[in-house]
Order: C-alpha cells, then structure tokens, then sequence
C-alpha cells in the first residue's frame, strides 16, 4: 500500500510552516502541537476508562 505523504510533500509542508511562523517560533510551535497532541490523548484515554466503569456497572 503506498503512503500518500513522501519527502517532497513533507518538504513542502515544513516550507510553509517556516514561512508563516518563521525560524525562531518553531521550537515553541513544536511545543505547543507536542502538549496539544498529549492532553489529547489523555482525554481519550479518560474517556475509555470512564466508559469502561459505566459497562461494569451496569453489569
């Protein structure tokens, strides 16, 4: 199955980011997408082990 994202695409994808916040943000941009993706994640997995809790329960 080929991937629908190679090099040139990334590439691109990494110009644009550098355009739009420049050099110097892009530490703290990586920061803030990194604790984005993480309170993410430990939302969801709060939410499966909230609903896991509601099935025991009821049973």
């Amino acid at each position: 199955m080929p991937s629908w994202m190679g090099v040139p695409e990334l590439l691109i994808i990494l110009f644009i980011v550098i355009l739009i916040f420049g050099v110097g943000r892009l530490p703290e941009v990586g920061e803030a997408l990194g604790k984005a993706i993480r309170d993410f994640r430990s939302a969801l997995s709060s939410k499966d082990e909230e609903s896991s809790e509601e099935e025991k329960d009821k049973s």
